[in-house]
Formats: structure tokens, sequence, C-alpha cells
């Protein structure tokens, strides 16, 4: 029972440090690559061919094809990308994610190669300041946990050969036949959802391989179950929007690997076989004893009996894993080009499986999706689009207010007004609790930049909505005095009114573009003539005072008020036009 609590606590703990390497690997090269990453991503709305490439490229870069296909639903989500050009990433991203089981297949040593990734990464991390090499560190780091967590692994698999009731276990996975064959997919595809990484069920799949507690033909069905299962990924970040194009591109990354294995199911014989016949030394066996001196058996049959039986003698077929990681590149391959091939009447069937809505759909997200795992650039693109909402919402508020100055202003015009700086009060909470969450993980300085841009932009668009009640308010407490603004003040406002209007066009058509579009010094001399103007109002209208009848004064403090909101929107807009030009801190 020591033993079996033994061998569990070493194997779970290497996983757990596999993932968490995964993790920290994917962190720091995200980090490293920053918004190349996103303009590169970019690429694949180019050319079918770009979309692959770019699906492969980015997965190799980042190390994982979760990351990817999270970044391809972000960007569909927010209008960035159609459904076939994130489908075309999708396919690349499959390929490029069998990189991983090469690096694991060819390492030397993952003993030396993890301890020679934490040395070198902790080196950089802990130790040099500036900003890429530390995170050149960090993923370092990561990719030394990973190959000392398939050490741990290895390590923890070697006594089970030993233990008849383990060893039981693992020979009741039997994929001689179709009907074991699939229920081995099934435990594949079951334990990659729980995990969520095919890269760390293909590793634990090549570590057992390699202690013959598994067959060849074990492997290769599980990869087919893993390839599945990894997929949940891309469906909890769908999940969480209303925009069915995202999930649609969730559904295409699971319809294409199931279609890839049903039409392969019938065939997995001869690809075995095949696997076989191309490398006949895979089944060679290689036998390290204690004194570090190897011998080499012809398969696991012919190895005798006192090693078997040896505790310090070190077992591993060492060359099924290159079979095991070329089948995994080969599937990814097929997958793509049958999907590649038939890319209208797949495109159309996720269609018909998921239907458009009544109405129509727009680009930006309602809610954002906090729950899942995000790209912090995507994350940033996504909250973005609410942050553009929420500008145009504000431009909404000023359309809506001006129906004051014309007489065209009624209750329900008052309610919309209130309605929607509620809803901008909500929006503002979502954006800021979204990006909190993303800022507490590692970030590019850029990004990181942009979003604390992207929370201060929002502070100063919800301050804005909140004057337009304001002014409502103000006028409605003229009227259950039984007053009027004049026709003299009316011009006067709407003259303050558009000229602070036409200023915060030129700021909302600034948001979401590159900086520069608007100039820092540009917005503070229109602001600075509107301030002169508004004040020159200001003081003509307290001249009124007293020249009319004797309720003027309530009227005057009335339109002074409006004239102050004015003056504080203003103010608001300049804040946004210098954050935009990158000199608000």
């Amino acid at each position: 029972m020591k033993e079996l609590a033994m061998i569990l606590l070493t194997v779970g703990g290497g996983l757990g440090i596999f993932l968490l390497g995964m993790k920290h690997l994917s962190e720091g090269l995200q980090a490293v690559s920053g918004q190349g990453l996103r303009k590169f991503m970019a690429l694949a709305t180019t050319h079918r061919i770009a979309g692959i490439g770019t699906g492969l490229f980015s997965t190799m870069i980042v190390q994982s094809s979760s990351v990817i296909t999270v970044m391809a639903v972000g960007f569909v989500s927010s209008g960035l990308m159609t459904l076939q050009q994130a489908v075309n990433v999708v396919l690349g991203a499959n390929i490029g994610t069998t990189v991983t089981a090469w690096i694991v297949a060819f390492a030397p040593s993952p003993q030396f190669v993890g301890l020679g990734g934490l040395a070198i990464g902790g080196l950089l991390y802990f130790f040099v300041q500036k900003e890429k090499i530390h995170n050149i560190g960090f993923a370092l780091l990561g990719l030394g946990l990973v190959f000392l967590g398939l050490y741990f692994m290895s390590v923890g698999a070697m006594p089970i050969r030993q233990n008849p009731e383990i060893s039981k276990m693992f020979q009741m996975m039997d994929a001689s036949t179709y009907l074991g064959v699939l229920k081995v997919i099934v435990v594949g595809l079951i334990f990659t959802v729980v995990i969520q990484s095919s890269s760390a069920t293909i590793a634990i799949v090549m570590t057992l391989a390699t202690q013959h507690l598994i067959s060849f033909e074990v492997a290769i069905s599980v990869i087919f179950g893993a390839n599945i299962g990894t997929t949940i990924t891309a469906w909890l970040a769908a999940l969480g929007t209303d925009n069915r194009d995202a999930k649609r591109t969730a559904l295409s990354h699971t319809l294409s690997n199931v279609i890839g294995t049903l039409v392969l199911f019938p065939f997995i014989p001869l690809i075995i076989d095949a696997g076989q016949w191309a490398f006949p030394e895979w089944s060679k066996v290689t036998v390290t004893l204690a004194d570090g001196t190897r011998r080499f058996f012809e398969n696991w049959d012919s190895i005798p009996k006192e090693f078997l039986n040896d505790k310090t003698v070190t077992l591993a077929m060492l060359g099924v894993m290159i079979p095991i990681a070329l089948t995994d590149s080969l599937f990814a391959v097929f997958r793509c080009v049958v999907i590649f091939i038939f890319m209208k009447p797949f495109i159309k069937l996720v269609r018909v499986i998921i239907p458009k809505s009544n109405g129509e759909e727009t680009p930006h997200l309602s809610v954002l999706n906090s729950r899942t795992r995000q790209s912090p650039v995507i994350a940033c693109d996504q909250a973005s689009m609410e942050v553009s909402f929420m500008a145009e919402s504000d431009i909404d508020l000023f359309e809506t207010a001006y129906k004051v100055y014309d007489g065209d202003f009624d209750e329900k015009d008052a309610n919309h007004i209130i309605h929607r700086e509620d809803v901008l009060d909500n929006v503002q909470r979502e954006i800021t609790e979204f990006l909190g969450k993303i800022m507490t993980s590692r970030l590019p300085s850029d990004v990181a930049t942009r979003a604390r841009e992207l929370l201060r932009i929002t502070d100063e668009l919800e301050s804005i909505s909140d004057e337009f009640p304001s002014i409502v308010k103000v006028i409605k407490r003229l009227h259950r005095q039984k007053q009027r603004i004049s026709d003299e003040s009316t011009e006067v406002l709407k003259k303050a009114h558009l000229m602070v209007f036409d200023f915060a066009k030129q700021v909302t058509d600034a948001i979401g573009k590159p900086r520069g579009v608007f100039p820092a010094a540009l917005a503070q001399a229109k602001s600075k003539e509107l301030y002169d103007a508004i004040r020159e109002l200001r003081q003509g209208q307290l001249l009124r005072i007293g020249q009319d009848d004797p309720m003027s004064p309530l009227r005057v403090l009335v339109e002074l008020d409006i004239l102050n909101a004015y003056n504080r929107i203003r103010g608001y807009y300049l804040n946004i036009a210098e954050i935009l030009a990158g000199g608000k801190k």
C-alpha cells in the first residue's frame, strides 16, 4: 500500500509540475512576444494558407494550442476575424501543438534539460532586470518544470511494472480490437478534458510506453481521444459569450478532430502496422545498470528476469517515442488537409448545427467572460470593444440631451438617459473586474500599459454619462417651478452643447486608433478654447440676473449648472485625449 501511494504521489506530482511548467512556459513566451503575437495572428485574415501557417507558428511560439484557439475565439467575438479565418488558425494550431511531443521525444535527458532550464531560467528571472530577458527567464523556468515533471512521471512509473496489481490495471487497456480502441479513445478524451492539456496526456502516454506499461496500439489510440478532449478549452472560452460565431469556432475545433478520428478509425490497425514497419527498432529496450553502463535488447521479452526484478536497473523503450510523435503530427496534418479541401461544406455544417439568431449580432461582447483562460492581448481587445461601446453611448446621450433645447424632449427621452447611465455604470464595473483579473497574470509592459489606459478611459466615460442625468434633473426642477429657459438662454446652451459635442466626437473617433491621431497639444488647445468660451457664456448669463422678471435668478442658476456640467464634460474628454496620446499618467 505504501509503495502504491508513493507511485501515485510521484506520478501525480510530476503531472502537476508538468502542467505548471506548461503554464509558465506559455505565459513567459506570450510576455516575450507581446503585441507581436497579436499582429502575427492578424496575418490569418490575408489568405487561407496564411491562416493555417499563423496558427501553426503561433502555437509553436507559445507552446499551447489552447492559448491560440482561445485567441481565435476572442478575435471572432470582437469581430476582428471571420469564422472561416478562425477555422484556418485552429487547423494550424492542431499541427503546431504536436511540436511538444517531438521535443519530448528528442530531449537527451528530462532530468538534465529540466535542471538546466531551472538553473539558467532562475538566473535570468531573478538577477536580470531587463523585461524581455526577465520574461525569457520565466519561460525557461517553465521549460525546466516541464521536463522535471516528465522526469518525475518517468521515475514514478518505473516501479509499476514490478507491482502486479497496478500492472494488471494497465493491461486492461487493450487496443487489439475496434471496441478496445474505442474504449481507449474515450479514456484519453476524458483524461484530457480533466487536465485540459493534450500535450500533458501525450507526454504521459509516451512515458508509459517507454516503460512498456502500455502498448504502442494503446498509445496511438489515446492520441485520438486526447485531440478531441483538448477542444474543451475553446468551448469554455466561447460559452461565456453571446456571439454565435465564437461558439461555431469552438464547434469547428471539436468537429474537425471528431471527423478526422471517424475517417481514420477503420484504418487504425493499418496505421499501427505502418508505424511498426517504418520504425522496426522502436521496440528495442535500453537497460541502464546501476554503474551507468548500458545494454540493449531487441524487445521487452528478451530481457533477462534478473534485470526486470532489479529495482536499481532502469529500462526504457526510447525508440517508441518517435513513432508516437510522428503519428500525432500526421494525424493533425491529415485533419487539416481534409477540412481544408472541404472547407465550404464544413463551414455550412457548422452554421446548420449552430444557426443564426433572430436578431442581428453585434461584434462587441455585451458581457465580458472572466471565468475562462484568456490571452491578455485578446482580453484587452475585448475590453476595448466595450470601451468603444461606452464612448458611442455617451455620444448618444449628447444627441438625446440636445432635444431639451429643441423643445422635442419628453419623459421617454429622460428615462432613456437615466437608463443608459445605469447601463454604463454596469459596463464600467464589468470592464474593471475583467481587466483587474487579467492584470493579476504576467503581462508584457505594453499590454499592461494598455490595460491601465483602458481602465482610466472607462472611468472618464462613466463620469461623462453621469453629467447628462444631472442636466435633466435641473431642467425638471425648473419645470416644477413652472419656469422655462428663455429663448436667448436656449441659444447660449445650444452653443455650449454643440461646441463640446464637436470636441467629444473628435476624441471618440480617436478611441481604438493608433496614438498620434489626435495629438495631446491639439486636444489641449481645443479644450482651452472651449473653456474660455464656456466661461464667457457664464459671465454673460450672470449679467442677465434681474433683467427680466423676479424669477430670473432661479433660471440663471439652472443655466449656470448646465454650463458647469458642459465644462466638466470638456475636462473629461481632454483627459481621454491625453491618455490616448500617451501623455496622461
